[in-house]
């Protein structure tokens, strides 16, 4: 199952078998780079989601008997095949996605991290415990898997985002259903084989592929107890009204309009290095991507013409041959970036300022691949069309304001709240932006800053709908439920035992 030999249909994983089904609906799995196909991908519905659950219901009893330390030893075998395969799994990302290499060595490291974190479950399930609460009587606290939990993945972190997921899941002692977007199957097929390696037992975990009739089977179905899903702001907040009410747990990630603030005292070299890293890295497709820039003052002026500059510098072209490798790869699908175009044709129209336009971009040894050069497009105001949506690829918009507390307001009118950053030497503008900005990540000289494993990947407003959020503390949380006993006993007992 690993790349060197993949299948023309990318088969399902129920109970512990390699199925491939009968299905009349088919997608395709392109490889963006040269715009050909690698697989095909049934188009599951409500009888493989069935199956699935089935057998992921089936194994629930065992694996939650299964000593935690037993659970953890599981997660530990499986990060050790990882990192075994790491530079296989990795070009097989960038195949599949056409991010770069580099951009799926972090795709792939940040999962792996993930998996690190699970190998703790034993000390992460801990109890809490209160002797003589009242006279003679001791309380505890317990947590407890939930059952057959679920994860509905997007396509931008083939490795990662299931790594959010399955990983704690699976640790806590819950059995596990994955729908991985229908673009980019592969990854966790592979990742799944190493699994089968590391000793997890049979059903639990399963893969099903897919679309909407897959989703709403899971959303619906009587025994999922808990979604997690990752992807676009109205996507997200469905899942969550419609798994919420088929009473479920519901974590639902959705999209950004992430802003990044540059102060006029900012460092240039170094904050245009991390802008252009934060705005063109994998080609834009996260969202954790600083697609909005706020220039404060002069810092127009001091940073733009460097900005433009390194990003003229960029190279843009195929990611599946590890020997050459650009700095930038293609965008996941040529709809996909013909809805960027047209984004970046409007924002123009709107009376923005093109300083970069990626558009015509040409790749002569990959002609049909799925290319869009970085654009940087300056004077954008709140009205403009790129403004209203999130654009989801190479464009980095720039907008001004006269100060920090301006800048920050127009930050805040958007709806959206994942993550934010500011680039300063002042301490007080700092603490400031830290303080009044309405996001649940923000970076200082940081621009993407997203959290670690054991930290929890903390959205806020329209970037996120549920209580408890991705990864650390609360995903341990979302995945168990607690239970209290407390305790009283009233004598010894009698008979001559006891006196003994």
């Amino acid at each position: 199952m690993m790349s060197s030999s993949i299948p023309p249909v990318c088969p399902l994983y129920i109970g512990g078998k390699w199925l491939t089904p009968d299905l009349a609906t088919m997608g395709a799995v392109h490889n963006p780079s040269r715009g050909s196909v690698l697989a095909t991908v049934p188009m599951c519905g409500a009888a493989e989601v069935d199956a699935a659950v089935a057998a992921a219901k089936a194994a629930f009893p065992d694996w939650r008997d299964t000593p935690p330390n037993e659970r953890a030893q599981v997660m530990f075998r499986a990060k050790i095949l990882l990192e075994d395969a790491f530079e296989e799994l990795c070009l097989g990302i960038a195949t599949e996605h056409g991010k770069t290499l580099s951009e799926a060595r972090g795709d792939l490291r940040r999962g792996i991290e993930v998996v690190e974190y699970a190998c703790g479950i034993p000390t992460l399930l801990m109890g809490e415990s209160l002797e003589n609460i009242a006279r003679g009587i001791d309380c505890h606290t317990d947590r407890h898997p939930l059952g057959v939990v679920a994860g509905i993945c997007p396509f931008n972190f083939p490795a990662l985002v299931p790594m959010w997921m399955w990983p704690l899941a699976i640790a806590c002692g819950n059995t596990f259903v994955l729908k991985p977007s229908e673009k980019v199957p592969l990854t966790m097929q592979r990742i799944t084989a190493i699994l089968e390696k590391a000793g997890m037992p049979a059903g639990v975990i399963n893969i099903v592929h897919g679309g909407r009739e897959a989703v709403d089977a899971l959303l619906e179905h009587p025994d999922v107890k808990a979604i997690s899903f990752v992807g676009s702001t109205p996507v997200a907040r469905e899942i969550h009204r419609k798994g919420t009410l088929h009473g479920k747990r519901v974590q639902a990630a959705g999209g950004a309009k992430n802003f990044i603030i540059l102060m006029p005292d900012a460092d240039v070299e170094r904050t245009v290095e991390a802008v252009k890293d934060g705005a063109f890295g994998c080609a834009g497709e996260r969202c954790m991507a600083g697609s909005t820039a706020v220039a404060v003052g002069e810092a127009g002026e001091r940073l733009l013409p460097a900005l433009a500059d390194l990003v003229s510098s960029m190279r843009v072209g195929p990611t599946d041959v590890r020997e050459t490798q650009p700095d930038m790869g293609a965008v996941i699908s040529a709809e996909h970036r013909a809805r960027v175009a047209g984004l970046i044709d409007a924002g123009e129209k709107g009376g923005a300022k093109v300083l970069t336009d990626g558009r015509g971009v040409l790749v002569d040894d990959a002609p049909e691949g799925y290319f869009l050069g970085p654009t940087l497009i300056d004077r954008v105001d709140e009205g403009n069309p790129l403004m209203r949506t999130e654009v989801f690829g190479p464009v980095l918009a720039v907008m001004r304001a006269k100060t920090l507390g301006e800048a920050v307001a127009m930050a805040n009118r958007q709806a959206y709240g994942n993550g934010a950053a500011i680039f300063t030497n002042s301490g007080k503008a700092a603490r400031e932006f830290r303080r009044t900005v309405s996001a649940g990540m923000v970076g200082i000289n940081v621009g993407v800053p997203a959290p670690l494993a054991y930290f929890p990947f903390t959205g806020w407003n329209d970037s996120f709908f549920g209580d408890l959020h991705i990864q650390g503390k609360e995903g341990v949380e979302f995945y168990t439920q607690r239970k209290t006993t407390t305790t009283r006993w009233f004598s010894f007992g009698d008979g001559e035992i006891w006196a003994k």
